[in-house]
This record gives C-alpha cells, structure tokens and sequence, in this order.
C-alpha cells in the first residue's frame, strides 16, 4: 500500500502500473447475442439477441446482476441508442433504415434514407430544445423532433454536406463530420441543452509519404473532455504522434503533439486524465493537461489487472500471467476502447473499467510539490486523494526536505483549499458558474480555421450541461420551428467575444512535429488569449466538482494530520520544525487563511525549548504570533522559566478581554488586590471569593484580610449569607 511506501519516503520503487482494471468485470458472454454496444449517452451496455434487447446500466458502477431487457422485432442490428428519458429505443436496421419502438406501447416506426444516393452513418439523441434526435448521413445531418402522441419524427432541419464518417460523444455534445479525398476537413456541432454551436471548418495536419497520401481514419481520432473542456487527439500514423486540438468558438486551436512512439494506440480519459494506450508495447502514458509541458506524468508502465484471485502481488504480475488469469489477452484483437474510460473485450464478453492507480502514481514520485498539485486536481477518490497528500506532507517534514521545497507543497495545499472556498465550498448548488452570466458574442467564421500551437482562439463557449440528466423528449417547446442556429440562448453558452483576433489568424495552420511544444507556444498563446476568451465546454466538469468529498485539505486539517504528528519525532530539531511552521503560516497569509490557534502553541513551545524567548517576544508584538486563550495559556506556562514571556501572556489575556482566566491569572500569581481591583472594574463575578480570601489570608495582613471581605460584601451582597464569610470574619477577629 502507497501509505506504507510514502511513510519511507517519495519516489518508492517497485511499483510497475499506474493504471489498472479491477477483476471481476462485467460478464457479458450471453448466448446468442448478436454483437455488443455501448449507449454512452445512458451509460448502457447493449447486447441484442434475435427477439429481445438486453441492456447493463454501468454508471456509475459496473453491476454484477442480470442485465435488464426489452422487446425487439426480429432483424439485424447496426446499433442501438436508448432515448435520453428511456422511453424510446432506436435501432439502426441497415445502411437506410433506423426503427424507432415505443417501450410502453410497443409501438413501432422507422426513418429511411434514399438508398440510391446516401447511407445512414448512424445517429444519436440529443438535449437540444429544437430536436430530439440527429441522423447523420453521407449527405449531412437531419434533425428530427419526436411527436409522443402520435409516435412519429418530424424533420426540424437538413444540413447538407458530404460526410465520410463521424464522431460523437454524449459527454461533449460534439458531432465531428469528416469530408475530403483525406477525410481530414472537419465540420462540427454541438447540440446541448442550451442550443446548438456550429464549429468553424477546419483540417487537421497529417505528414505526407513518398509514396502516398495517407487518409484519416475514424479510429484515429479521439473527443475526450478533461477538466470540463472539450479536446480532441488525432494520430498521425506517419510521424507516429498524437495532435490535441481544443476548440472555441471562433477556432480550433492546435495545442500540441504529443510522441506516441507507435502507430496503434487508444485513448481514455480518466478522472481528468489522459491515458495513451500504447497496443504493441502493452504500455499506459498518461498526461495531464492542466500543465504547460505537456510531458508525460509518469513513465509508460503495462496495465494492471488488479484483484485477480490467482496473485494479488502487482510486484509478481506480468502480461502473460494477468491474461491467463482471467482467461484473456491484455490489449487483444477484442479490446474496444469506449470514452471515456471504459474498455469493451468483446472476444470474451467482458467489460472493464479503468482506474488510476493515484498510491502508485505518488510513490514514484520524489517531486512532492508537483504530485500534490496532481493529486489536488483529481476527484475519484477524494478521500484517498486526501490521505495520500497528508502522508506526502507529514513525510518531506520528516525527512527534513529543504524549507523551500516543503513552503512550496504548503503553498499547493493552502491554495488549492483557498479556491475551494471561494467557489462555495464545493457543495452542490453552491459553485459558482460565473461564465453563465457572461453574453455570447461573436459569430462564427467559415473557411478553414486551425491556429498553430503559437497562436490563440478568440471568443468561446461554455453550455454548462448535465451530461447524464434525462432530455425529456415529450417536452417540446414552441422553439420547434425557430432556425437551429439562431435559436441558441446565448446567456446559457456564455462566451464573450472578438472575432476580429480570429479572422486575422485564421488562415495559419500547424506542421505537426513530434515531441513535446516548448513553452514559448505556451506563453505566445496566453499573450493573445484575453480574459474574455472561452473555450468550447462540456460543463462536465462541475459534476466532478460536485463530489460528496473534497480532496482540499483545510488548515486545521493540516494540523492534527501533519504537525500534531511529526511533533514528537521532531523534538530532536525543533530550529528546523519552527522555520516549516513558519513557511506554513506565510503559506496561510497569501491565501487568506486563518491557521488554528494551535498551531501557534506549538511554534511558541518549539522556540521556547530553542531558548529563543526574545524572538517568542518579537513574534507576538507583531502579531506573527496571533493572539487567542491559548496561546496566552501557553506562554504562561512557559513563562515558569522566563517571566517576561508569563507576562506576555498576561498582557494577551487582558488585550482579548478575557477577565476571569487574568484575574485567574494575577491570583495564581499571588496579585489578589490587583486581581481585587481588576474585577471590580470589570465587574468579574465569576471567580470564587474563597481564592482571595485564601491569599489575604496567605499574607498574614489582617488589613488585607479586612478588605476583601470589604469588597465581598459590597460586591456581592448574597456572600454575606455563605459559610466563607463566617469562616474569614472568624480568621479576621483572631488576627485582630
């Protein structure tokens, strides 16, 4: 367990995965199914039979039931995609015929194309107010609206263009149709929830041979959405790299390239993170987006199949052993990869789910502040995540890393705990979106629109989407018969814009090169995005942000997990505990946090066994040392060996107003007409009369004695009435 290897230290070795699937998967090896599907809009996994279709809901688990069923009529199956609100099951027959069924009525019709002149590609569902359903053919897209009452489609719009094959995911809403002798002229839509955003046509770059020119294939191209935004990766088989394109609202932008070292690869997208399956070499390379240098996160390590029951020892697990355990090849002939992180065997009829192995990840890792900030961006385990990051902490402290290397780490966990705040404390219902207030604006530019990695997109969009919610197709609205590209509403898109940037770009065009973009791509980028600049969005990210738990680690959290525990096996170098303290309430400062009260003992207690009294003095005088109870408790107790620092923390109980605890204090110290009169100003009832007669008595001074019985009997009219008072007045007349 990475909890035992983080506790000996970062960068552990001996662990050869960081991705894995965990054993069992789903068993989908039915007799007579006729193929297998994955409905990603519903997260279904279909297997059709000759009578009757049977689906698996996979989300957002993979069950171990029976799978659920339907009836069908008998017929070939190309595909099959359930209606967003599971009332309607579409089923593509043929190249030309798509047949609809009703699942309450039973109730059947079908969409048919001309079968002289087009085919049907295929075709999905869609939240969009305008229309229910998109077929995509060779001769572009029809856009249909469902009629419940009398189960029929009605043609809303046809965009004509030719169309070679396409892609779609249900997580981005983005249709990507590819044309050309090269299949590398792209044209794009995006139908969600808030309306519909045409893409700007575009091409992606390919090398040339000598000998011919290579045609994309739709295999080699990827949609995946990481972070709530939408990218797409295409290989280039020649020069064996993978180009990332983002898109915005005016242009697509070529981000990077990526080295692949092999042309057959496969992309997932886990947890935010880009997984590059490397099929010959059985190798995972995962990359993260969010950082500048798009280098790998970790080596390229082999895919675990984890929780096997013949080894449960990743150390002793190879390809070979992992494939005959669970009776398959790990990345064979069979192995279809679903966005985003599903992988579909359909040899054997199962289906597994890839995870990232975040223990593995961080243990071979000795750069502790980079792995936090990694760790702080992932969200599938947010507990785990958490555990991992307090260990990471507690352990560079032990091991006495530089100051500056562990300020560094504090100043990741500080902010990353800081934003969660400002964004409402990452309940749900409570982030807020401030890119739905913004205007859309802009319109976008025809032509071929891809900007090289050096230079930047203009206005964008963000369609903040559910992409699991169920589209009512029953509720039509009246924006049926308005035109699809018109009818967006552009508060819900939320881009600002100036195209003028775009269009004066728009003709530039990458040479994909592989290895990795160096920053100035980087930094030329960012100089031309302005603030207003919106990418292309899912909105998915939200729902990550929604999770039940929150990877962010508060300070009071940082506390009883690091300080409170590496105390003790740090008494032997207090100087070097003190200095990271200090590193971590600078860290608190800049994020606008408050650190616990504490942890300001401890510092004080950590500098007194030190001797450094006159720094304890200077700390609190300027308020580095922040004033509460216990802290001035504290240097009262320190101050048995130096009463300066006692009086410090006499002065901190009278500066916060706390009269009993110093009125407490000043008797402790044997002040009882100081602490006399200290209450009579302040009006202290709270401390008990016997402690000063006690210390009047403790005097000998029958005067003294005299005038806190005086005080008493003023201040308190019931004492009169109280055995104390007999018993002084008796001690007093002896003493006269």
């Amino acid at each position: 367990m990475l909890g035992n290897q983080v506790q000996g230290g970062l960068g552990t070795p001996g662990a050869l995965s960081h991705a894995y699937v965990q054993h069992p998967p789903l068993r989908c090896d039915i007799p007579d199914i006729r193929g297998l599907f994955y409905d990603d809009a519903n997260k279904f996994l279909i297997a059709p039979t000759a009578d009757r279709i049977l689906y698996w809901k996979i989300a957002p688990s993979i069950p171990s039931g029976p799978p659920n069923s339907d009836p069908v009529n008998e017929g070939p199956v190309l595909s099959v995609r359930y209606s967003l609100d599971h009332k309607v099951i579409g089923i593509q027959r043929s190249r030309h015929e798509i047949e609809f069924r009703n699942r309450e009525t039973g109730v059947t019709c079908s969409k048919k194309c001309r079968a002289d002149s087009e085919t049907i590609l295929g075709f999905f569902w869609t939240d969009c107010p305008t229309c229910d359903v998109i077929l995509v053919k060779t001769s572009g897209l029809d856009l249909l609206a469902y009629e419940p009452q009398s189960h029929a489609f009605r043609l809303v719009e046809s965009k004509k263009f030719n169309v070679s094959w396409y892609l779609y995911t249900h997580e981005s809403r983005l249709i990507l149709l590819a044309s050309g002798m090269q299949c590398t002229m792209f044209t794009g839509y995006q139908f969600s929830a808030g309306g519909i955003v045409k893409i700007p046509r575009f091409e992606m770059m390919m090398s040339k041979t000598e000998a011919n020119k290579p045609i994309l294939a739709a295999d080699d191209v990827h949609i995946v959405t990481v972070y709530g935004r939408i990218y797409c990766l295409q290989l280039d088989r020649v020069s064996t790299s993978l180009n990332l394109y983002r898109f915005y609202r005016d242009a697509v932008v070529q981000q990077c390239t990526l080295p692949t070292y092999s042309s057959r690869i496969a992309v997932s997208a886990v947890d935010n993170i880009i997984m590059v399956h490397q099929i010959d070499a059985k190798v995972v390379i995962l990359y993260d987006v969010s950082l500048d240098s798009y280098a790998p996160v970790s080596a390229p390590l082999p895919l675990l199949v984890r929780g096997l029951p013949s080894n449960n020892r990743q150390a002793s697990q190879t390809a070979d052993s992992q494939s005959s355990a669970y009776g398959g090849t790990i990345y064979g002939d069979g192995w279809n990869f679903l966005i985003p992180d599903l992988i579909c065997d359909a040899e054997n009829g199962l289906l597994w789910r890839l995870h990232l192995d975040l223990e593995a990840i961080a243990a071979s890792s000795s750069d502790a502040p980079s792995i936090l900030e990694f760790l702080q961006r992932r969200k599938s385990d947010p507990s785990m995540v958490k555990t991992i990051c307090l260990a990471i902490v507690r352990t560079i402290i032990l091991e006495r890393r530089p100051v500056t290397t562990v300020a560094k780490a504090m100043d990741v966990v500080l902010d990353s705990y800081s934003r969660l705040m400002k964004m409402g404390g990452g309940l749900p219902g409570v982030r807020q979106i401030h890119e739905q207030s913004q205007r859309l604006g802009g319109q976008p530019v025809e032509g071929s629109h891809v900007i090289s990695q050096g230079t930047s997109p203009g206005p964008t969009v963000s369609p903040s989407v559910n992409p699991d919610q169920a589209g009512g197709v029953a509720n039509r609205s009246a924006q049926a018969n308005s035109g699809v590209d018109d009818g967006i509403d552009r508060a819900t898109l939320n881009t600002s814009s100036d195209s003028d940037e775009i269009t004066n770009v728009s003709g530039v065009t990458s040479q994909g090169k592989s290895g990795h973009q160096t920053s100035d791509a980087i930094n030329k980028r960012q100089q031309v995005v302005g603030e207003d600049s919106r990418p292309l969005s899912s909105g998915t990210s939200m729902q990550h942000g929604q999770h039940a738990g929150s990877v962010a680690i508060s300070p009071i959290e940082m506390f009883q997990s690091v300080f409170a525990l590496v105390e003790d096996e740090m008494m032997g170098d207090p100087a070097y505990l003190t200095a990271v303290i200090m590193e971590f309430l600078r860290s608190a400062s800049k994020a606008g946090l408050k650190a616990p009260p504490n942890l300001y003992v401890m510092m004080a207690t950590l500098l007194a066994r030190s001797n450094r009294y006159a720094e304890i003095t200077l700390f609190v005088s300027n308020k580095i040392l922040e004033p509460s109870k216990e802290l001035a408790m504290q240097l009262m107790e320190l101050g048995q060996q130096h009463p300066p620092t006692r009086k410090l923390g006499l002065d901190m109980l009278r500066e916060r107003s706390l009269h009993h605890d110093y009125v407490a204090a000043l008797l402790q110290d044997g002040y009882y007409l100081e602490a006399l009169r200290y209450a009579r100003k302040y009006k202290v009832i709270t401390v008990q009369p016997a402690l000063f007669l006690e210390k009047a008595v403790a005097s000998n001074s029958a005067q003294n004695l005299a005038t806190v019985l005086s005080f008493f009997c003023e201040f308190t009219p019931s004492f009169k009435t109280t055995s104390d008072f007999g018993r002084y007045r008796h001690i007093l007349s002896e003493m006269v």
